[in-house]
């Protein structure tokens, strides 16, 4: 049997207890078989050896993430103590730098992880950025407060927001109201963005000025789009001709991002994903930046992590069973030969 305590120092007791005890809690969740009490400013634990010394290690972790980043989410305590070190891809406050900026309710809109960061930098020295990697990875998000940011300093006169309007796996079949009605639900994802960092009557006005547009990337041929910052979302589910398209649709004075997800591709069967081949034709470009984010990089329902590393797993399985099945169909090629001979 062990006993350790711990001193909770440099960092508000409140913060790291949770309400009601509530991340205190999560914590003994996590170690079932160990005691864990409170009591001032002070950790006890006591139990097994080992078992204690991991606790008391991941305790120090939680206190040193709380005193760099000022704050402790559930969701933040619930990744460490399943393995997750914050460390590996989170910011810390010094880290992070200035918000990009301001949301409607006054909260400041930070890169949170070190690509996310990387996203903002490249985007600062680069008129058009590729932004890669699974979905919940704040490549959109980050882009569109990027965006109004120009708006907002003046960089730009205005916002231009397009996406491929591809059904997700899904037959929607017709649907009722004018272009505006029919396109609008393959575009929400940019709305919503909009709504956490523009008041709506201001948001309504620039919509009806057009001075944000959310369009249908089929909307995009034959204009040139200046003084503007563009973004291109789920940029994956456009074809070589649409990418070759809007990338000629930009003038001198204008900026573009570029999101996409290679996992999630929903164009028909019989069509390539252009996106695969604009990451290729155009990688050695001045100008031109291009940064992956991984599931590392997550920062929705600490699951979302979990469920892409899931699938990530079962397609590199796949892709082992096919490579295995061409080589076994070589062999059994090569073997006819030799018996016809």
């Amino acid at each position: 049997m062990s006993e350790i305590v711990l001193n909770v120092e440099g960092v508000d007791l409140l913060d790291f207890l949770g309400k009601n005890d509530a991340k205190l809690n999560l914590i003994k969740k996590a170690y079932p078989k160990l005691n864990i009490t409170s009591r001032g400013n002070s950790i006890k634990i006591t139990g097994d050896k080992k078992e204690t010394q991991a606790c008391k290690a991941k305790i120090e972790l939680l206190i040193r993430y709380l005193k760099e980043h000022e704050s402790l989410s559930e969701h933040d305590l619930k990744d460490m103590l399943n393995g997750s070190n914050p460390f590996d891809n989170k910011l810390s406050k010094k880290q992070n730098g200035n918000s990009i900026v301001h949301g409607k309710e006054g909260n400041p809109i930070k890169p949170r992880t070190v690509n996310q960061k990387r996203l903002v930098d490249l985007s600062e020295t680069n008129d058009i950025v590729f932004a890669i990697g699974p979905a919940g990875t704040g490549k959109t998000y980050t882009a569109v407060a990027l965006a109004v940011r120009a708006l907002k300093n003046r960089l730009v006169k205005r916002i231009v927001l397009t996406r491929p309007a591809v059904e997700a796996g899904e037959n929607l079949g017709f649907l009722p109201g004018d272009v505006k009605d029919k396109v609008d639900p393959y575009l929400r994802p940019l709305y919503d963005a909009l709504d956490d960092m523009i008041p709506l009557d201001k948001l309504n006005y620039f919509m009806t000025n057009r001075i944000i547009e959310i369009a249908p990337l089929a909307f995009m041929r034959g204009r040139t789009l200046d003084d503007a910052f563009i973004i291109l979302d789920e940029a994956q589910n456009a074809t070589n001709v649409q990418l070759k398209m809007f990338l000629t649709r930009i003038g001198p004075s204008a900026k573009c991002i570029i999101t996409g997800d290679l996992t999630q591709i929903d164009l028909p069967r019989n069509q390539r994903s252009g996106l695969f081949r604009s990451l290729s034709v155009l990688k050695e470009i001045e100008g031109i930046g291009t940064v992956f984010l991984t599931e590392e990089d997550v920062v929705r329902h600490r699951l979302v992590k979990s469920i892409i590393k899931a699938y990530k797993r079962m397609d590199d399985e796949d892709e082992q069973t096919r490579e295995a099945a061409k080589r076994q169909r070589e062999l059994n090629r090569s073997s006819n030969i030799e018996a016809a001979e």
